[in-house]
C-alpha cells in the first residue's frame, strides 16, 4: 500500500510539471518582477547607449504595478486569462515609451486568448505565446526579425517551443529550456545590427555594437518562466 502510494505522488509531480496553472503564473509574475528588479541597472544601462536610459526603470514600474493589482485576486480561485490581463493591463497603463504598449499588449493579449482555463500545457503555452508575438509584431508597427528589437528575442524562442511542442519526447520544461536557449541567441544577435524600430533607429549606423535592451527582458522573461517551472 505504500509503496502504491509513493508512485501515486510520483506521477502526480511529475503531471504537474507538465502544467502551469494559473496559480504558478500568479506566482511568475512576482518572480519577473524580482528579476526587472535585479536587473534594473543592467537593462538602463543598455538603454542609454541606444535609447532614452529608462527600460529598466520603466520594467520595474510595470511589474510592480503587476503585482500590485495579483494582490486582489485570489491565486487560488482565479484563471490563466484573468492573471495575464491584469499583468499585461497594469504595464499598459503605467510603462511609458513603446515599452508599454508592446509589453502590455503581449501579456493582455496572450489573456484574452487564455480566457478562463485554470491550467496551460505545452502546447497550449506555445500557442499563447505565438499569439503574443504576432500582438508585438503588429504592434511594433510591423516588426520583424533583424529589427533590433523585442522580437529578435521573442519570436525564435516561440519558434524553437513549437518545434520541442512538437515532438512529444519533450517535456514542457525541456520544450522551455529551448526556447530560452533561442531566445538568448536572439538576443545576443541584436549587438552587430542597426536599428530599425523605436527610439535607437535614429541612431543609424551607431546603433550597431550595442545589444537591445528589449531583447534582453524578453529574455529575462522567458527565462524565468523556465526557472520557475523547472524549479518544479
Amino acid at each position: 500500500m505504500i509503496y502504491r502510494e509513493n508512485i501515486n505522488k510520483f506521477v502526480r509531480r511529475i503531471t504537474l510539471a507538465e502544467k502551469i496553472t494559473a496559480k504558478d503564473l500568479y506566482e511568475i509574475i512576482y518572480r519577473i518582477r524580482d528579476v526587472m528588479k535585479e536587473n534594473e541597472k543592467y537593462l538602463t544601462d543598455l538603454d542609454a547607449a541606444i535609447g532614452d536610459a529608462d527600460h529598466g526603470v520603466n520594467m520595474v514600474r510595470g511589474f510592480n504595478l503587476a503585482t500590485e493589482r495579483l494582490k486582489d485576486i485570489d491565486p487560488n480561485n482565479t484563471d490563466v486569462g484573468t492573471v495575464l490581463q491584469t499583468a499585461g493591463m497594469a504595464i499598459l497603463e503605467t510603462v511609458g515609451g513603446a515599452a508599454g504598449p508592446l509589453y502590455g499588449m503581449w501579456f493582455t493579449q496572450m489573456g484574452m486568448t487564455a480566457g478562463n482555463i485554470k491550467e496551460i500545457d505545452k502546447e497550449t503555452l506555445a500557442k499563447l505565446l505565438e499569439t503574443g508575438l504576432e500582438t508585438v509584431k503588429t504592434t511594433g508597427g510591423g516588426t520583424q526579425v533583424g529589427d533590433k528589437t523585442m522580437v529578435d528575442a521573442l519570436e525564435p524562442a516561440v519558434n524553437a517551443l513549437k518545434e520541442a511542442v512538437g515532438n512529444p519526447n519533450n517535456s514542457l520544461v525541456e520544450a522551455l529550456e529551448k526556447a530560452v536557449k533561442a531566445a538568448e541567441e536572439g538576443m545576443k544577435s541584436t549587438i552587430p545590427l542597426i536599428a530599425k524600430k523605436g527610439r535607437a533607429s535614429y541612431l543609424g549606423e551607431r546603433s550597431k555594437g550595442h545589444q537591445d535592451p528589449g531583447a534582453t527582458s524578453t529574455y529575462l522573461i522567458l527565462k524565468t518562466i523556465y526557472e520557475y517551472v523547472k524549479s518544479k
